[in-house]
C-alpha cells in the first residue's frame, strides 16, 4: 500500500481497507475504492452474456454491471447469497461511461487497517486472471483484485 506525508511531516503507513468475503477467497480493497456496500436485491439478468456477468444491479438510479469474481477466475457460478452484500466499486477511469461496477459478496465485509509492514505477497497460491496480487496479512490470505481488468471485461460485454 502507499505512504502519504501529512502536512505536519508525519507519515501515514496504514490504509483503511474492506475485506470482501467471496466463495473460497476474500478480496481486500482500499475503502476509497468502495462507493457503497449495498443490500442484496434482485438483479436484472441479461440474456446472452457470459456466465460471470450476473446482470445489472439497480443502485441510485443507475444500472451497475454485477460480476461474479469467482467465475471470472475460473470458479463455478453459485446463486447470490441473500445474506451477502453488493460491493459497488468506483472505477479507475478506463472509460467514463462506466463509473461503477459491482461484485456480489457472500457475507458482511469487515474493515481493516493494513500497514505496509503487515502485508506480504503470497506466491504459494497461483494468481487468478483477475487477481492483481495475492497477499498475506497476518495469517489471512487475501486477494487484491485487478479492477481495471474487471472494468475492461464489463465494457466488452455491455459495449460502451
Amino acid at each position: 500500500m502507499s505512504d502519504k506525508l501529512l502536512s505536519n511531516g508525519n507519515q501515514v503507513t496504514n490504509v483503511s481497507c474492506l475485506l470482501l468475503p467471496l466463495l473460497g477467497t476474500t478480496l481486500v480493497v482500499p475503502n476509497v475504492t468502495v462507493a457503497e456496500m449495498a443490500p442484496m436485491t434482485p438483479v436484472q439478468e441479461v440474456a446472452g452474456t457470459p456466465d460471470w456477468f450476473v446482470g445489472f444491479y439497480h443502485w441510485r438510479n443507475q444500472k451497475v454491471p454485477l460480476l461474479s469474481y469467482e467465475v471470472l477466475n475460473g470458479g463455478a457460478r453459485y446463486p447470490l447469497n441473500p445474506l451477502g452484500r453488493i460491493a459497488v466499486l468506483n472505477n479507475t477511469g478506463v472509460n467514463p461511461n462506466l463509473p461503477f461496477i459491482a461484485v456480489a459478496t457472500q457475507g458482511i465485509p469487515r474493515m481493516a487497517r493494513i500497514g505496509e509492514e503487515d502485508i506480504a505477497e503470497n506466491d504459494e497460491i497461483a494468481r487468478g486472471s483477475f487477481d492483481l496480487m495475492r497477499v498475506k496479512v497476518g495469517v489471512e490470505e487475501l486477494v487484491i483484485p485487478d479492477i481495471a481488468a474487471l472494468e475492461a471485461s464489463c465494457l466488452e460485454v455491455i459495449g460502451e
